[in-house]
């Protein structure tokens, strides 16, 4: 069975930093595009960034641009996310996503190119 686990979400103050990590077990990604979104309270669930899977094309949401940035280590079957200067509106459930496909869609900001999900973890930014 596949699984991803999402960890290092917390409660952090405005301006502050967390690293967010997700490790794949029960298959190997190491071909695959992974990516993380997350859902904002109220809202539906959203684009953060991706990374293919030699590392050598990422992609970020407009509004992380500069604060975030995704890296893996495929050795590890393992994603992070370095979120830097972070926002209260950052506050949000942040989900690890992976692609079984080792092509990076031009639409990779689509849940759908996804096959397998993490059950997501939280992140709190106060003012």
């Amino acid at each position: 069975q596949v699984q991803l686990v999402e960890s290092g979400g917390g409660l952090v103050q405005a301006g502050g930093s967390l690293r967010l990590s997700c490790a794949a077990s029960g298959r190997t990604f190491s071909r695959g595009t992974m990516a993380w979104f997350r859902q904002c309270p109220g809202k539906e669930r959203e684009f953060v960034s991706a990374i293919s899977w030699t590392g050598g094309r990422t992609d970020y949401a407009d509004f992380v641009k500069g604060r975030f940035t995704i890296s893996r280590d495929n050795a590890k079957n393992t994603v992070y996310l370095q979120m830097n200067s972070l926002k209260p509106e950052d506050t949000a459930v942040y989900y690890c996503a992976a692609s079984k496909s080792i092509v990076y869609s031009g639409t990779y900001y689509y849940s759908r190119e996804y096959d397998y999900w993490g059950q997501g973890t939280q992140v709190t930014v106060s003012s």
